[in-house]
């Protein structure tokens, strides 16, 4: 199984927009789904994107307005 990346970025305006809340969702997501192996999490820098915050993304796809309901479905296809 290929081993996939999830970058959250980590600049002031998504952070404060709800990325604070994704990244905790997201730690525990994958450490319930016992998904470590599979599931690499790191932080990212700014990528000049803030109006559509908060943003993540998925194996260099970006995913804007990021909310615990569309991680769900990002995470359901994904693993």
């Amino acid at each position: 199984m290929t081993k996939h990346i999830i970058k959250v970025c980590m600049g002031s305006s998504c952070f404060a927009r709800g990325n604070m809340d994704n990244l905790n969702f997201l730690e525990n997501y994958i450490k319930e789904n016992n998904l470590e192996a599979n599931v690499e999490l790191v932080g990212g820098l700014c990528q000049e994107k803030c109006s559509t915050g908060p943003n993540i993304y998925v194996d260099d796809v970006l995913y804007s307005e990021v909310n615990e309901d569309k991680l769900k479905e990002i995470l359901t296809e994904l693993v």
